[in-house]
Order: structure tokens, then C-alpha cells, then sequence
């Protein structure tokens, strides 16, 4: 299940978190070399847009858990379906 995740920082000055933030791209990139994260940004300014491939929307909830205990945000979350799959659901 692929899921697009844009997540907004809670309102905080950005030195005040700094070494949050740090501390997620390793977490990030850990998740990318298992295959969890399928690609990830930063967005200008501050927040973070990823792309996951997880089995369950559970594995989700512990992903965002994750990220959450890093960083506080608030996410948007996106489902999405590959481009074989979409293709398939217009024939």
C-alpha cells in the first residue's frame, strides 16, 4: 500500500527543534534502505513529503508514531495507487 505523507511542523522558533529535525533524515533514510520509504523531500521552509510502501494501514500508524516522536507535525495523508494498478482499473 503506497501512501504520500506531507507533514507541517507544529508551530515552534526553527532553532528551538533543530536537532529534532536532524535526527530524522537518518530515520528516513533507514526506512528507504528496507524499502518502507519509497522517496522523501523536504519542502521549502520546513516540513517533509514522503512516499511509504507498507503492508497495513497499522504499519502506517507506527511509521507516523515514529516520525511524530522526532518531530511534533501534523500530516496530510494521501493513498495512492501505482501506475499498473491504475492502469488496470480503467480497463
Amino acid at each position: 500500500m503506497l501512501y504520500l505523507v506531507v507533514s507541517t511542523p507544529h508551530p515552534a522558533r526553527p532553532k528551538d527543534i533543530k536537532d529534532a529535525r536532524g535526527e530524522w533524515w537518518p530515520w528516513v533514510e533507514n526506512l528507504k534502505s528496507k524499502g518502507k520509504a519509497i522517496c522523501y523531500y523536504a519542502r521549502v521552509g520546513r516540513g517533509a513529503a514522503a512516499i511509504f510502501d507498507v503492508s497495513s494501514n497499522e504499519e502506517l500508524h507506527e511509521l507516523l508514531t515514529q516520525w511524530t516522536n522526532i518531530v511534533p507535525v501534523m500530516f496530510d495523508i494521501y493513498p495512492l495507487v501505482g501506475s499498473e494498478q491504475a492502469q488496470q482499473l480503467l480497463k
